[in-house]
């Protein structure tokens, strides 16, 4: 149970970074249709569910902690160099959107110029690239339940002192802006883009583990969480939409309403949640071209956190509003290959 609920925790930890943890994900993809976010976050649950289990499961059958004899294994050759390279572009991309977070929720929190942040999140993750997978791994797993404290903590509070009608409060949620079209078409493009974001590092985690079974458990049990997580995030964010809809991370916002000082504690929190996500992807992204641990990936892995410091200039939620989507399209590919990889495997299983 303990490593079931480790795998878990490093499932969702690698997943929750600055968009989700800090609301903004949550806004565009879910609270921006109002009511019918509820909806797309259980169909979200159920898709999480059962994509966790499966990346986790074929990490621990390969053995492998890069992500490309896994894809290519189950895809085949021509599809596989498609998701390869999906998955390639995406570890990148959302690990600068991650540098981005982390200086914008300093800047919002303290008023601290949003180079301080960036700039102690690219000294965290160069310290932590050094380190072996096991240790990356236990990092993720410990920050995770202090969020989902947060998240229930935020999520009651919101309910308890919510001042208007759930039909105005539907009607304002509607007035933000998403550039998805409707709640099931932004659900599927959610968990497709985490999909995308998480695969690397969840194979990674898998490989870690020896016993299948307790892989593919700790996978469902952290897909679910995460599920959660994201229901009572939207719950919250929704029932205070007048009051945090236009903040680029409505979760703190919410935070620092009930309490200064545990707004504080939530934006030490976030910050450590940004650098969860961050340290997956660029950890990943140096494992797909180098062999993790070596002085070669090293090498590697510290300039890419350098280019990748450089691009995140560009600002968080310009990030989040335009990458996020085009990543949850192309991931679409990925999410219909797990759908399809136990049959081709047990297909396998029976001529071998």
């Amino acid at each position: 149970m303990k490593k079931i609920l480790r795998i878990g925790s490093a499932f969702i930890g690698i997943i929750v970074g600055a968009g989700l943890a800090s609301g903004q994900e949550i806004l565009q993809y879910f609270t921006s249709f109002g009511l019918w976010g509820i909806a797309g976050a259980v169909v979200t649950t159920a898709l999480f569910a059962y994509v966790g289990m499966m990346l986790v499961w074929l990490g621990s059958r390969a053995k492998n902690p890069s992500h490309k004899e896994v894809i290519y294994g189950v895809s085949g050759r021509f599809l596989g160099l498609v998701i390869d390279y999906i998955l390639i572009f995406t570890l990148f991309g959302v690990g600068v959107v991650m540098v981005a977070g982390a200086g914008s929720n300093l800047n919002q929190q303290f008023d601290i110029p949003v180079v301080v942040g960036t700039t102690l999140m690219l000294i965290l993750l160069l310290m932590t690239g050094m380190l072996n997978v096991d240790r990356v791994v236990s990092i993720i797993s410990g920050i995770t339940p202090f969020l989902i404290i947060f998240v229930v903590i935020v999520s009651i509070y919101s309910f308890m002192t919510m001042d208007d009608s759930f039909i105005n409060l539907d009607s304002i949620a509607r007035e933000h802006p998403t550039s998805l079209p409707n709640w099931f078409i932004s659900a599927i493009n959610y968990v497709s883009f985490n999909t995308a974001v998480g695969a690397s590092m969840a194979i990674v985690t898998g490989a870690a583990e020896t016993d299948r079974k307790t892989a593919a458990w700790g996978g469902l049990a952290g897909g679910i969480g995460l599920g959660l997580v994201i229901l009572f995030s939207h719950l919250a964010i929704f029932a205070k939409i007048e009051d945090v809809g236009s903040l680029e991370l409505p979760t703190l916002g919410i935070v620092n309403d009930i309490s200064p000082v545990l707004g504080v504690i939530m934006s030490i929190v976030l910050f450590a949640m940004i650098f969860n996500t961050a340290i997956s992807m660029f950890f990943s992204f140096g494992a797909r071209f180098t062999e993790a641990g070596t002085k070669k990936f090293k090498i590697f892995f510290v300039i890419t956190v350098i280019v990748g410091y450089a691009a995140s200039f560009v600002g968080f939620t310009d990030l989040v509003s335009s990458l996020y989507p085009f990543i949850g399209y192309l991931g679409l590919v990925l999410i219909v290959v797990l759908i399809v990889a136990p049959f081709i495997i047990g297909k396998r299983g029976r001529r071998g």
